[in-house]
């Protein structure tokens, strides 16, 4: 079960004060599992395991950034990353973003990425 959160954003015009209400979902989360689909966050860490494999769920996600502190196989549930990648692997200290697109899943920025 995710955890919602209600978020008051406040904007300040001349003398008068708007406020807008949003609901978030959990959006950052430290995942310790060697098995993991992700479920809306735009923000994950993985640590305290030897490796780790992430599925990218497109019914649940549509952005998000992957930081490794260990050994990550990320898998896109359908479809290949960036058109031409059933996985990708990424090593200790990197981070990759990815944004869904007509159902893909692209890289939008990484640094440390290995390709296998």
């Amino acid at each position: 079960m995710r955890n919602i959160n209600k978020k008051i954003m406040r904007k300040l015009i001349g003398e008068k004060q708007f406020l807008n209400m949003t609901t978030t979902h959990e959006l950052r989360k430290v995942i310790s599992e060697s098995n993991y689909s992700t479920n809306g966050e735009t923000f994950i860490v993985i640590k305290n395991i030897d490796s780790c494999e992430i599925l990218l769920n497109s019914k649940t996600t549509n952005h998000i950034f992957i930081k490794a502190l260990t050994k990550v196989t990320i898998v896109p549930d359908n479809n290949k990353i960036d058109e031409l990648y059933d996985e990708i692997l990424i090593d200790k200290g990197a981070c990759v973003e990815f944004y869904l697109v007509e159902n893909i899943w692209y890289i939008s920025s990484s640094d440390g990425l290995k390709l296998e």
